[in-house]
This record gives structure tokens, C-alpha cells and sequence, in this order.
């Protein structure tokens, strides 16, 4: 069942985040799950279970939702679960933890990314009776492998727009931890949003590290070197950028330390999760807005839908503004300092991306 947000105060821009029921994803996917429920005996012997990618479970984003989808989905049908957190990047790393997975009599196992791609092809392809939810990414083609992928650049084409409806200074910053099309599909929609805002309005906003048209930019290489993501955001600001959106999960810590240290007035915009609700590190407050991936319902769904009985559903689920699988924080702090027609205009964005009278697309894009 979806339901469309409807905005009306500034103080109600686009949560997205109020879908976790079955219904949301009848004839879709889901993604990442969680921990043993210990507060109560398992009423169910179905198990889910989650291996994370290098980020880790405490990145505030899109490990972390897709582990508390599963801990949300094994409460609800009364079971466990297991999760197990990969501690560097790599093929081998990643097989070995879902080998694990398997070995621990998993029904289920979410992969936590794009990274994990290889592993679960290999996996899937030698353990035909485990079903697995693969987030990020849609290139497998198995019969017990759901893909569980979102249009984010619906959701950043409204982010970018916000970004330079805010800036000041007219410059607007992105970088990514990695080139994966995960990220990149984000890239994309931010700086067609500030396009967008610039067309509508007769701006001049720029955005710095990253080019639609030769789809090049601004990459840490890879998602936990936050030396790194602090340098590129201290240059971002030293350019004169006012608001920069790190795709790059926990990496936003590097880049809120270099205004922190700068002492400027650049604000961030956050991915995946609601960074100003997850965040804690104190940086909360620099948060403008997040641009929604809701990674916790779906996989919620995705998981209590497999554990259901009955055949396996690997049909593709895709996450858009239309069904709130993507979707755009609140301003928190910031909402009495975004401009005052802001909220009707992000209103009138969205409806018209949902109706297809405004076309966002990107070559990362998913929904082929």
C-alpha cells in the first residue's frame, strides 16, 4: 500500500519514513537484518540474518538500517537473528562471513551493499535453500536472490534543490566514498536539483565534485577513511561551498569536523538515514536536511514477507518517491532559516517527479 507524504509546514517536509508494513512491498524486496531478540523465547524457527559491508553497523546509515530492519522483522515474527559485521573490504572477507551465515542455518541473509556483490553470486549459486536480499544492487539473476535497489536521485534531485535554495555563498559541494552506482545515482540527482533551482529561478549556484555529463568527481575511495573525507570537505569550504552532501555514510563525521574546524557556516546534508535522529557525535546540528533511503522498512518487509512460507519472491523491489522508499528529511534546526516558500515548492517538485512532468534521470539508475 503506498501512501504519498503530503507536506504541509515546513516542519513536515517529506519524512518518508512511515512505511513498514508487508504491504508497502507485496511483489518487492528488502534489505539488511539484526540481532538476537533475548527478551522473549522465538515463537518462530525462521532466521534472518545480516552481514554488513566495511562501514559497519554503527556507520548512522545504511548498515545500520538494514540491521535494524531485520531486528525489526525477527521481533515481529517472534524469532532470532544473527548479524555479522565484515571488518576490512573484501571478496574473500565478505564470502567467508555469508559461508558463516549459512553454516548458522540462516533462511534469509541481507547483504548490506553493493560490495557484496560477488560474494552472494557465489553463495547464492552453491546454497540453493538460502534465500537471500542483495541491497544495492540488481545484477544477479537467481531464483533465491532479491534485489532490493532505490531510485535515490528522485530523492536527491529534491535535496539538491533544498541545497541551493539554503546556500548563500551559491556553491554547493558533493563527493562520494566510492564510484559505485549506489553512490553516484545520488550524485546525479543533487546536481540536477541545483540545475532545477537554477532554471526555476534564474540562479547561478554551482556545485562542486561532480559532472552529470562526464559522470566524473570527488571520491575518498572507499567509506571509513575519515582523514581523507575531512581533507576533501576542508577543500570544498576553503572553495567557498556552503553546503556539502558527503554520499559516503559515516564519512559526514570527516566532513562536519572540517567545519567544526573551520569555523564557517557550511551546513551538511546527510544520505540514507536522518542523520540529525541517528547521529551521535554531536554533529546533529549541522544537518540542513538527509536525503532518505528507507533501507528499514523495506528490509522489515522484505524479511517477514520470506518468512511467510510459501515461494521465495525474488522479484525486484524499487524504492521511488511515489511508494516512500526514497524520500527527504526534515529541516530540524533549520527550519525557520530555509526560505519561506521552500516546503510548497519541494511539495510541487515532488508531485510533479511522481507524475512524471519533471524528469530526473541518471545513468546509475536501477529501474531498467
Amino acid at each position: 500500500m503506498e501512501a504519498l507524504l503530503r507536506i504541509t509546514s515546513r516542519a513536515a517536509v517529506f519524512t518518508g519514513v512511515a512505511i513498514a508494513s508487508i504491504a508497502l512491498l507485496a511483489g518487492c524486496a528488502a534489505a539488511p537484518t539484526t540481532t538476537p531478540q533475548a527478551s522473549a523465547p522465538a515463537k518462530s524457527k525462521y532466521l534472518p540474518c545480516i552481514v554488513s559491508d566495511a562501514g559497519g553497523f554503527n556507520d548512522h546509515s545504511f548498515n545500520q538500517l538494514g540491521l535494524q530492519g531485520v531486528q525489526e522483522a525477527a521481533k515481529k515474527i517472534g524469532s532470532s537473528s544473527k548479524q555479522v559485521q565484515s571488518q576490512t573490504a573484501s571478496d574473500s572477507v565478505y564470502e567467508s562471513n555469508i559461508t558463516n551465515l549459512i553454516g548458522q542455518g540462516c533462511n534469509i541473509i541481507v547483504a548490506s551493499g553493493f560490495n557484496l556483490v560477488t560474494a552472494v553470486k557465489t553463495d547464492a549459486a552453491t546454497s540453493a535453500k538460502t534465500d537471500f536480499a542483495m541491497i544495492d544492487d540488481n545484477s544477479i539473476k537467481a531464483p533465491n536472490v532479491k534485489p532490493v535497489v532505490f531510485e535515490t536521485d528522485e530523492a536527491a534531485f529534491l535535496g539538491g534543490y533544498a541545497a541551493a535554495a539554503y546556500s548563500k555563498s551559491g556553491v554547493v559541494a558533493t563527493y562520494g566514498g566510492a564510484a559505485y552506482p549506489s553512490v553516484t545515482i545520488y550524485m546525479d540527482g543533487i546536481a540536477d536539483g541545483v540545475a532545477y533551482y537554477n532554471q526555476q529561478k534564474n540562479a547561478h549556484v554551482k556545485v562542486l565534485g561532480w559532472n552529470v555529463t562526464t559522470q566524473k568527481g570527488t571520491f575518498v575511495g572507499d567509506f571509513s577513511s575519515q582523514n581523507k573525507s575531512k581533507t576533501i570537505a576542508q577543500n570544498f569550504i576553503n572553495d567557498k561551498a556552503d553546503v556539502i552532501i558527503p554520499v559516503a555514510g559515516s564519512l559526514y563525521e570527516g566532513a562536519a569536523a572540517a567545519i567544526k574546524s573551520s569555523g564557517g557556516s557550511a551546513v551538511l546534508e546527510g544520505v540514507d538515514a536522518d542523520i540529525y535522529n541517528t547521529d551521535t557525535n554531536g554533529y546533529k546540528g549541522l544537518f540542513l536536511t538527509s536525503i532518505l533511503k528507507n533501507i528499514q522498512p523495506s528490509v522489515a518487509a522484505v524479511v517477514e514477507q520470506a518468512a511467510g512460507g510459501g515461494t521465495f519472491d525474488n522479484s525486484q523491489y524499487v524504492g521511488t518517491l511515489k511508494n516512500n522508499g526514497v524520500g527527504i528529511a526534515p529541516f530540524h534546526d533549520f527550519e525557520s532559516k530555509v526560505p519561506a516558500t521552500l516546503a510548497a515548492e519541494l511539495a510541487t517538485i515532488k508531485a510533479g517527479i511522481i507524475s512524471g512532468s519533471i524528469k530526473v534521470t541518471s545513468p546509475s539508475t536501477f529501474n531498467k
